[in-house]
């Protein structure tokens, strides 16, 4: 099978010659595979772990996005991003917030809205064309695309932005509506140019914390649930298939989710026993495929290889037929014993034993951080 094969496969629950497999990792982490490997890119990377997905992106074309003499890169709503430190491993964090402290429509620069004509779409067939010749499934956008929770607290701040849920703020809503048509109009206009080519789109909200879920059942459907339902449509309309990246215990959120139209939940935290991967199963797996399982806090970051080789083999046999794109629970944290990522990856079938010409051979011009980087905006 070619990765497209098995995991569209896997989708359809049709069965497969190996469960696909999905890979996420800090910059750190990445680099850290790399080496261990003698590799220089991260398609080498991905051959090597077996990730059976690739994106296609449209070309930058829009207002130069500065960088700054503190470090700081600008992002496309005007926030500012400098990498911060984390017990060695660095994450770009929000270090300007152009909406922070703006209390009324009148004061709000619209000057930082991004517009979907800010890209070049010509190459977009063309790349999903390789992408589909080269056997992969083909995807298009990011965890942090739509992120009405997450990405707008980057440029307003976390907890205004938890006040201006409860309170429906009309700063927060304008800021939340134009951030909706930016990604939704991103989204099609990607759609339309890829003709037909592209698998799955991909967007992300962070509603859980690791116990239970960030926002009330009322919130979610008086000010998400619309607009998900809007562009779940609108993505089905074009024959792709809709993945929605969702950190912590986000189980309350996914009857609705389903009737909105999610197709795949990316990624499954199991961070309490509901959200246990067999009982999201049981619950949840006849209408919709899981994506990713295998905990970065815990399995992957503090346990055996041991314990990783029996956590995959528990997901093999309860998927066996399909509904799981496996993978670690979110990026592989630094710390992670590398033999552990090397048993998540061989355990699940998608392991390069022998690295060869043909992969050492293959070149690209992303790092590590610009893939990392990329998932902010």
């Amino acid at each position: 099978m070619t990765s497209r094969e098995r995991v569209l496969n896997a989708f359809e629950k049709k069965g497969y010659d190996r469960i696909p497999v999905k890979h996420e990792g800090t910059p750190e982490i990445n680099q850290m595979i790399m080496d261990h490997y003698g590799l220089t890119n991260m398609e080498q990377l991905m051959r090597v772990v077996g990730d059976d997905f690739r994106y296609a992106e449209p070309d930058y074309i829009g207002p130069e996005l500065r960088k700054f003499p503190d470090g700081s890169v600008e992002g496309y709503w005007g926030e500012h991003y400098k990498y911060a430190d984390f017990k060695g491993g660095k994450y770009l964090e929000a270090s300007y917030l152009p909406f922070e402290g703006v209390d009324t429509l009148d004061e709000l620069d619209r000057s930082h809205f991004p517009t979907a004509d800010w890209f070049d779409y010509a190459n977009t067939k063309q790349q999903c064309q390789q992408i589909r010749e080269n056997g992969y499934a083909v995807t298009i956008g990011t965890a942090g695309d739509m992120d009405f929770i997450n990405g707008i607290g980057r440029a307003r701040g976390p907890e205004q932005v938890l006040i201006d849920l409860i309170t429906e703020d009309e700063v927060y809503l304008e800021i939340m509506d134009a951030r909706f048509k930016f990604y939704y109009d991103l989204h099609e206009r990607m759609l339309q140019a890829g003709d037909g080519l592209i698998d799955f789109t991909h967007i992300g909200e962070d509603l859980g914390t690791q116990v239970t879920q960030v926002i009330s059942l009322d919130i979610f459907e008086s000010l998400f649930a619309p607009k998900l339902k809007k562009y779940f449509d609108m993505v089905h309309s074009y024959g792709a298939r809709s993945m929605m990246h969702m950190c912590g215990c986000v189980r309350a959120f996914l009857p609705r989710l389903i009737e909105l139209g999610l197709d795949v939940y990316d990624v499954v935290q199991p961070t309490t026993p509901e959200m246990e991967i067999d009982v999201l199963q049981k619950d949840f797996g006849k209408d919709m495929t899981f994506c990713g399982s295998i905990c970065v806090q815990t399995t992957i970051a503090f346990g055996s290889t041991g314990d990783v080789e029996r956590e995959v083999k528990r997901r093999l046999e309860l998927f066996s037929e399909g509904g799981l794109f496996i993978g670690p629970s979110h990026a592989i944290q630094v710390g992670s014993p590398m033999e552990n990522i090397i048993a998540l990856y061989r355990t699940a079938g998608s392991l390069t034993e022998k690295i060869d010409e043909s992969i050492l051979s293959i070149q690209e011009d992303s790092s590590p951080d610009e893939i990392n980087m990329s998932k902010l905006f």
